[in-house]
């Protein structure tokens, strides 16, 4: 790795170190959303409302997929950050090496089992039959740029854990701005399946400029002899929990997406709309989930625990500020978003309940990414899994369920989703209170020993 651009995150001012990191990684997100709805608007107004509900159908099984991606590529930049936090520069090269190799493998295998497998999926989603076909078409010819983006992640995880977001910043940018230009080109020769071969082209293109600038900058050296089983091993065992905490969300989603069906074609594309929209308020948090786990992890490796609690402190404060002025913000002009995307009259007042419902909630829910982020820093994925697993299993999808066979219906959803929001920044507070006095004082032990 090029020492210009590591950053030591064991020092100097939290706030400041955790502003210059997330900056350029919520920009990113930003463009990310952009990226996404790209495809819902244009299909939303070139294409109509059952054309959005198809895509609403195919996109919980395509955030599944990505989250897990995402998680296994997160597990590289706590085990990298922990390592660049104690300077152990073999290690480092070995884990970069053997997650490269892995990285490959995995993300191959898993699109050859989404493509045999995407009727079993769509079928499991409860998609009704009017769009049943347009949600095929779009899942199978989406799903086939996977590769793409896992490496992408994973480029981005390598990156992130030396402190340089920027980089992910410029190519998603770059690549929004393509699919801007050419998705009502395709969606108009090709229709839905034009979104999706667009969004693969942009995919594709994204993935390229990251390797390009990785090998022109020779940022990072990858050498298959380095590749150790002890270090996959490691690997694992960090990703699983990982992979499980960021994929209960989609697979929650899933579920909701399943209960919605029932109330027919225009609360999906409701649900599916706001759903793009809420990426608005959700991206700082996980933006400050992934530079909060880098952050601490470096402390963790460094075993200053104090810094790290400077860190969560920062994230909370500054999350939760920002969160309160966009959560006013989208719920004020609810409606008028949501006629960007070609919804109707009926649809629109869908979506301005279910932010009205649901709005405490996300401030709630960037507590919670802080803290998750956290506990991931510190090497603990598994303690993380655990609290996702409270927040969305045990709290959100039975309590979903339950209440959306109440007089309130289709609210009862979205009041579900809001109790679990809130039980889960209580919960993570708490733990993370606990687990970071635990560590403090293991750390002195072993100070003292020496």
């Amino acid at each position: 790795m090029n020492k210009k651009l590591e950053k030591d995150f064991t020092t100097g001012n939290a706030t400041k170190k955790l502003i210059g990191i997330t900056i350029p990684l919520l920009i990113a997100f930003i463009f990310n959303m952009a990226y996404n709805i790209v495809d819902s608007l244009w299909i939303g107004n070139l294409l109509g409302e059952k054309a959005m509900a198809a895509l609403t159908v195919s996109t919980p099984p395509i955030l599944l997929f990505t989250s897990v991606a995402m998680g296994a590529t997160n597990a590289v930049a706590i085990l990298l950050s922990k390592h660049i936090g104690a300077k152990d520069k073999d290690s480092i090269n070995k884990v970069i090496s053997t997650s490269f190799t892995a990285t490959i493998v995995f993300s191959v295998a898993i699109t050859i089992i989404c493509e045999f497998g995407v009727n079993i999926i769509l079928n499991l989603l409860n998609t009704p039959p009017e769009i049943y076909s347009m949600a095929k078409n779009y899942f199978i010819i989406y799903i086939l740029g996977y590769i793409f983006v896992f490496m992408y992640l994973y480029f981005n995880a390598v990156l992130r854990s030396f402190g340089n977001t920027t980089m992910q910043m410029i190519s998603i940018i770059l690549c929004t701005l393509l699919n801007v230009v050419i998705d009502p080109i395709f969606i108009n020769k090709m229709e839905i399946k034009g979104a999706a071969i667009a969004t693969l082209f942009s995919q594709g293109i994204m993935m390229f400029i990251m390797i390009v600038y990785i090998i022109k900058k020779k940022l990072i050296t990858i050498d298959f002899k380095l590749s150790n089983r002890k270090v996959f091993k490691e690997l694992v065992a960090k990703a699983i929990p990982s992979i499980i905490q960021q994929s209960i969300p989609a697979i929650s989603t899933s579920f909701i997406t399943y209960l919605v069906s029932g109330f027919g074609v225009l609360p999906i594309a409701a649900f599916g709309i706001s759903g793009k929209l809420e990426t608005i308020l959700f991206y700082p948090a996980m933006a400050l989930n992934m530079t909060i786990t880098t952050c601490t992890g470096q402390c963790f490796g460094a075993k200053n625990t104090k810094k790290a609690r400077e860190y969560l402190r920062s994230g909370m404060l500054l999350g939760s500020g920002f969160l309160i002025i966009l959560t006013i913000t989208v719920v004020f002009f609810s409606k008028s978003l949501a006629s960007m995307f070609g919804a109707g009259v009926s649809v629109e007042n869908l979506v301005k309940v279910y932010f009205s419902i649901i709005s405490v909630g996300y401030v709630c829910n960037t507590v919670t990414n802080c803290v998750l982020g956290a506990v991931n820093g510190f090497g603990k994925p598994m303690a993380a899994m655990f609290l996702m697993i409270f927040y969305y299993i045990i709290i959100r999808m039975p309590l979903a369920k339950l209440l959306s066979i109440t007089s309130l219906g289709l609210n009862g959803i979205w009041i579900a989703v809001l109790v679990s929001h809130v039980a889960a920044s209580l919960a993570g507070i708490l733990y993370f209170k606990v687990s970071l006095k635990r560590e403090h004082t293991q750390f002195q032990a072993v100070s003292n020993v020496k």
